[in-house]
């Protein structure tokens, strides 16, 4: 493991400084799931929802995060993305609702935490607009797929 970077030598806390970094195209892809019953899942695939369409809402929301996820998560870059889009999968057999969350830039640094927080955000979204019909649902697997660009090269979930 490599060591951590968003700390000094003294053990205080810094936003990393990527002056003299090289610009490179950056991509990454997150995923998560959610667990939702069969009337759930019935509101998805019908756009029944009482508050509207469920995923088109959640794809928003999951588009908005991604574009500002500097200013959520702490000592991160707040970056010019070029693409971010939020896509889902319904696995009716499972019950399970998947999320695929993209984010790419041209920059000098990556885009990893804002792939992980549209999806989050898409997720608890449909988790927001069921809540009144289930409050089981389970918001499950959030993870780093892959990423490509900047000195560390690219990486494939295992």
């Amino acid at each position: 493991m490599s060591e951590l970077t968003h700390f000094d030598q003294d053990g205080n806390a810094r936003m990393v400084d990527v002056t003299e970094k090289i610009n490179t195209v950056r991509e990454a892809v997150a995923t998560g799931s959610i667990q939702v019953s069969e009337e759930i899942m019935k509101m998805i695939e019908e756009g029944t929802g009482a508050k509207g369409d469920i995923l088109g809402v959640a794809r928003i929301a999951g588009i908005m995060a991604t574009k500002r996820t500097g200013e959520l998560i702490p000592l991160c870059h707040p970056l010019m993305l070029s693409k971010s889009s939020v896509d889902f999968e319904l696995d009716k057999e499972n019950m399970l609702v998947h999320v695929f969350c993209t984010a790419k830039l041209e920059g000098k640094t990556g885009v990893e935490m804002e792939a992980l927080t549209g999806a989050s955000v898409a997720l608890l979204t449909i988790y927001d607009m069921c809540k009144a019909a289930d409050k089981n649902m389970v918001i499950t697997q959030i993870k780093l797929l892959k990423k490509s660009g900047g000195k560390s090269g690219d990486f494939v979930a295992g």
